[in-house]
Order: C-alpha cells, then sequence, then structure tokens
C-alpha cells in the first residue's frame, strides 16, 4: 500500500475531529459549522486555482455568486416559462454550469494569445468583480440591491414536496459529506496527469510550453473546474443563508477568501479548507468578545501569521509534519 502523504493524514485527522463535533457542542454550533463548510469549499477552488495552477484570482467571488444567484432563480421557481421548476437538484446543476461556464468563457478571453499573468491577470479578475457586484445592484431581475429573499433550503425531492434539509446536524453531515467528497476528488486531480501538467506550467509556463502542452487549454480547464467548485460552494450557502445579494458576488468576499487561502495555505487543498473554517470561527468569537474592534484583531493576526507562517498555518503544519516523517 502506498504512504499517505502528510496532507492525506491532515484531512483524514481533521474528517475524524469533524465526525465527532456536533456530539461536543450545541446544535446552533454545528449549524454555524455547516456555513463554514460552504465557506470551506470556496477556499478550495482558490486554492485549486491560486496554489496549484499559479492562477491568482483576486476576484474569485464572482462565481460563488453566479452560483448562489443561480440555485436562487431555479428553486425560487424565477426561470423564465419554467415557474413550477423548483428543483434542488436542478439548482446544483444550474450553479455548477453557470459558474463553470463563466469561468471557462472569461478563461477563453483572458488566456487568448499570449494571455493575462502574474499582476494584470490578478488586476482584472479584480475589476470583474466590481463589474459583477454592480450588473446585479442594477438588476431588477435578481433582486437589485436586497437580493433575492426566501431562497428554500436543500429539498430531496426531485421538483420539491420532498425531504427539506435544515435542522442543524442532519445539515452538518450532509454539508460535511460534500465538502469530503469534493475534496477528495480535488485532490485526486491534482494528483493526476492533468494536475502534474497544471503544476509544471505554474512552475514553468515556458517549459511546459516548449514541452508541447497547450498552456492555453490547459488553463481554460483549470479556471473552469475552479469556478464550478466554488459555484457549488456558492449554492450550498445560499440554501442555508436563505437570500442572495449583490455582496455575494464582490470584492469583499473575494477578499475574505484571500484571507483564508492565505492564512490556511494556499499549496495545500485541505489546508485552505481549514484555514477557512477556523477563520470564521475565530471571527465569530472575537465578534461577541471584542465588539466593533474583532475585524483589527484578526487583522493582526493575519499579518503575524503571513510573516512568521509563509507557507499558511495548516500549510505550516505539512511541512513539518513531512520533515518529521522524513
Amino acid at each position: 500500500m502506498a504512504r499517505l502523504g502528510s496532507q492525506h493524514l491532515l484531512a483524514l485527522a481533521a474528517l475524524a475531529l469533524f465526525l465527532v463535533l456536533p456530539l461536543l457542542v450545541a446544535d446552533w454550533v454545528a449549524g454555524d459549522f455547516a456555513i463554514y463548510f460552504a465557506y470551506a469549499l470556496f477556499a478550495v477552488s482558490l486554492a485549486f486555482a491560486w496554489g496549484h495552477v499559479g492562477l491568482l484570482s483576486l476576484g474569485h467571488a464572482v462565481y460563488f455568486g453566479i452560483g448562489a444567484y443561480a440555485m436562487s432563480v431555479v428553486t425560487l421557481g424565477m426561470v423564465p416559462g419554467l415557474p413550477h421548476l423548483q428543483s434542488t437538484w436542478v439548482g446544483f446543476a444550474a450553479a455548477l454550469l453557470a459558474s463553470g461556464g463563466a469561468a471557462w468563457l472569461l478563461g477563453w478571453f483572458f488566456f487568448a494569445n499570449r494571455g493575462l499573468k502574474g499582476a494584470f491577470f490578478g488586476i482584472v479578475t479584480l475589476a470583474l468583480a466590481f463589474v459583477f457586484e454592480r450588473l446585479a445592484i442594477n438588476s431588477s431581475f435578481l433582486g437589485g440591491l436586497n437580493g433575492l429573499m426566501s431562497v428554500p433550503p436543500i429539498n430531496l425531492g426531485l421538483n420539491g414536496g420532498g425531504l427539506e434539509i435544515y435542522d442543524p446536524i442532519p445539515l452538518y453531515y450532509l454539508m460535511l459529506g460534500v465538502l469530503a467528497l469534493v475534496l477528495a476528488g480535488m485532490m485526486a486531480v491534482t494528483a493526476s496527469r492533468f494536475g502534474i501538467s497544471l503544476s509544471a506550467l505554474r512552475e514553468n509556463e515556458l517549459r511546459a510550453l516548449t514541452l508541447g502542452h497547450d498552456v492555453r487549454r490547459l488553463k481554460m480547464r483549470a479556471f473552469a473546474l475552479s469556478g464550478a467548485i466554488a459555484g457549488l460552494a456558492g449554492a450550498l450557502f445560499v440554501t442555508q443563508f436563505g437570500f442572495a445579494s449583490p455582496s455575494l458576488i464582490g470584492f469583499s468576499l473575494s477578499a475574505d477568501v484571500l484571507i483564508w487561502v492565505a492564512l490556511g495555505g494556499r499549496h495545500a487543498l485541505i489546508a485552505a479548507a481549514l484555514g477557512a473554517i477556523a477563520v470564521r470561527f475565530l471571527e465569530s468569537r472575537l465578534s461577541s468578545a471584542l465588539g466593533a474592534s474583532w475585524p483589527m484583531a484578526v487583522g493582526l493576526f493575519f499579518i503575524l501569521s503571513v510573516i512568521f507562517f509563509p507557507n499558511g498555518l495548516f500549510g505550516e503544519l505539512i511541512v513539518r509534519l513531512d520533515r518529521w516523517r522524513r
């Protein structure tokens, strides 16, 4: 049997902890963690694009927001010509296709000819977040500034009428299961031939090109996959939060996910996921303990962490565990 890597061991340890966590905390805390798991999935999508492929997307909330709005439009019966269509399953499919398709089309534009690279790519994606947020605010179909309210919870029926998942404990385990499955799948992708090609692209794009790789197509496929996962995270989030607003598609959330991934560690997907969960949990505790000054504490923690742990908190743990095992 192949020896498990340190990030796989960390993932298994985290899974074991989260499986027993509802037995140790109140139900409302488990409900909060169900939302944190959606954020963790969002962080995984950015860590894949940024840490594994080398595409720093400063406006990644665009795809999270597209997924959230797609799920809302479907489950609220707002699809033009199909007012009776309110299926959660169709909502998930719409979120994946809309966000992944948008990322694919934008990737086609970004990477045409020589393509955007480095800071130029980041600046363009940042501007994109402002554009999409303004479009959502000005769209009466999407509810304008107020967004879309009363988004129903996850319904296991084919088109509504089935079992709704809104109790904290079932929702917690459902979200944990989705996060674990997607994370395992993405770790398998990074270890595949496609994933290794993406790593080579990140390290030296010119060398990958001279070795015969279709650099543009690789970037487009990776960016589309990252966008689809972000859209799935948005769809899962909005079924718990109950409404989709322009803030889900703008710069503020894009900045948040950058902090989560940087703190957790962008070079390991599990590290990014745990970073998102840890930061959201810390924010909820500091906001009640410190009041309005809690963002200063989080900012200071972020600065110190980046200085002393350039690989991220959990990324540094993986690095040190690798050294100890060797």
